[in-house]
């Protein structure tokens, strides 16, 4: 078993707080807007479907799917794709703050950017553990959650 600082139920909690804080966001953003703003801004299209329900969805329209959620099993390939996952979202969070001048959705972003730079980092270290547990010149001979030496 691998001693680890971070688990995946802390995480994964905190994930769901960073949906919940923007969808907040996004409700304050939209939740008065007139049917003026609404086509001048062309929220239109997403207004037909869902009114101004949040509703999570990528800035493409594509909507929020468990098939994002990548887990394998393996140690290492779970971790690289966690690592890439908190990669995303920081650029995710960079893009917004280049778009974006209210201090008030500006604040918010900020703080849920450091935290994805926080999750890469305990990430890393549990790659780190994990790799000097293994076989130092073949990290990827095996699974080390079932197959043994």
């Amino acid at each position: 078993m691998i001693d680890w600082s971070i688990s995946v139920a802390s995480v994964g909690t905190e994930e769901l707080a960073h949906l919940e804080m923007i969808s907040a966001i996004l409700y304050q953003l939209t939740k008065n807007l007139s049917i003026k703003e609404i086509k001048e801004s062309g929220f239109d299209t997403y207004f037909v479907d869902h009114t101004t329900g949040v509703y999570p969805i990528a800035a493409s329209g594509v909507p929020f799917t468990a098939s994002y959620f990548q887990s394998t099993g393996d140690a290492i390939a779970d971790l690289t794709e966690d690592l890439a996952a908190e990669q995303k979202a920081r650029k995710t969070y960079d893009n917004i703050l280049r778009l974006v001048d209210d201090p008030d959705v500006r604040d918010p972003i900020k703080f849920l950017r450091e935290r994805e730079i926080v999750h890469f980092q305990r990430f890393g270290e549990g790659l780190r553990i994990v790799q000097e547990q293994l076989d130092s010149k073949n990290f990827y001979a095996f699974n080390p959650s079932f197959d043994r030496k």
